[in-house]
């Protein structure tokens, strides 16, 4: 799944991520690279992966529990906004 395909897809996750209390990581699918998403320079170059099309290599993970819940919302709109 590409995650991120335009800015305005790039603000919302961005927002979803300020809510969060703990670390959002960004980790590609092989495990070798990983970006805290709480750090503003690891979300830049995070983003610059994001928009080059290779979204569909990483995952999202959450270290505190209750995070999960913004991040859950952040998929489910973003899945209702690109079927309508």
């Amino acid at each position: 799944m590409m995650l991120l395909k335009n800015a305005k897809e790039i603000d919302k996750l961005i927002e979803a991520v300020n809510r969060c209390r703990g670390d959002v990581l960004l980790r590609s699918t092989d495990g070798r690279e990983e970006f805290n998403l709480k750090s503003v320079l690891s979300r830049y170059v995070a983003i610059g992966e994001l928009c080059k099309d290779h979204g569909d290599r990483y995952e999202i993970y959450c270290m505190e529990r209750s995070d999960e819940g913004y991040m859950l919302n952040f998929f489910y709109d973003l899945d209702k906004s690109r079927a309508a």
